[in-house]
């Protein structure tokens, strides 16, 4: 059994969400510690820009006709949608861009569907953890209520396109503590920190002990 894990984030060395990612991967190591975890790290290396829309274009082109470019950018998204069906279980550590998906993560998926075919359930039946983390607050009654347009983005995906059995762990106010004019929200953000860590251990071990089941 293996766990294949996406990380988002530009910046590795302060990633709220790879923190919360790595509090369920270590629940999942502690059930399966020899278990290989198989990653791609979208922020720090991400996809090339133009490779979907080259996979795409060479669909509609003769093979003999394809470029060089479209045939690497096909092979790519084969791959990608490969490391997807061989895992037992998925952990995407996904933050909230300008109020948006992650470019790079966009890319990746974009890739996987071309690789997969639109219609394809890679991840049926598969336990997924989504970690989605957001410097502001997006909860009902905030002043950013309805801005989050990823986490929406990311549920269709992964569960009406993919099919996966998902558990989403949101994180909130993770610039709080840095942000000047967000003082007043430090206590509630440590606290939503918290309750951000209890529920990735959680889902670790569910996500473990799913596997363990199959």
């Amino acid at each position: 059994m293996n766990l294949f894990r996406i990380d988002a984030s530009i910046l590795p060395g302060a990633s709220a969400s790879a923190e919360i990612a790595d509090a369920v991967q270590a629940e999942w190591a502690l059930a399966h510690p020899a278990a290989p975890v198989e990653r791609r790290h979208l922020g720090t290396a991400p996809l090339p820009a133009d490779a979907w829309a080259l996979a795409t274009t060479a669909a509609f082109t003769p093979a003999p006709e394809h470029t060089p470019a479209q045939r690497e950018a096909g092979a790519l998204a084969t791959e990608l949608a490969a490391e997807l069906d061989r895992a037992d279980a998925v952990l995407l550590a996904v933050p909230l861009y300008n109020y948006g998906v992650s470019q790079h993560f966009k890319t990746w998926a974009d890739l996987v569907i071309h690789g997969a075919g639109a219609a394809t359930p890679v991840l049926k039946d598969k336990p997924t953890v989504l970690v989605a983390t957001k410097g502001g607050g997006y909860r009902p009654g905030e002043p950013r209520e309805g801005w989050d347009h990823s986490t929406p983005y990311l549920r269709r995906v992964l569960v009406d396109i993919w099919q996966a059995d998902l558990t989403v762990i949101e994180r909130e106010l993770t610039l709080a503590a840095t942000t000047p004019g967000m003082e007043e929200l430090r206590d509630e953000a440590a606290r939503r920190h918290d309750e951000a860590l209890r529920a990735a251990r959680d889902a670790g071990r569910v996500l473990a002990d799913a596997v363990a089941r199959v």
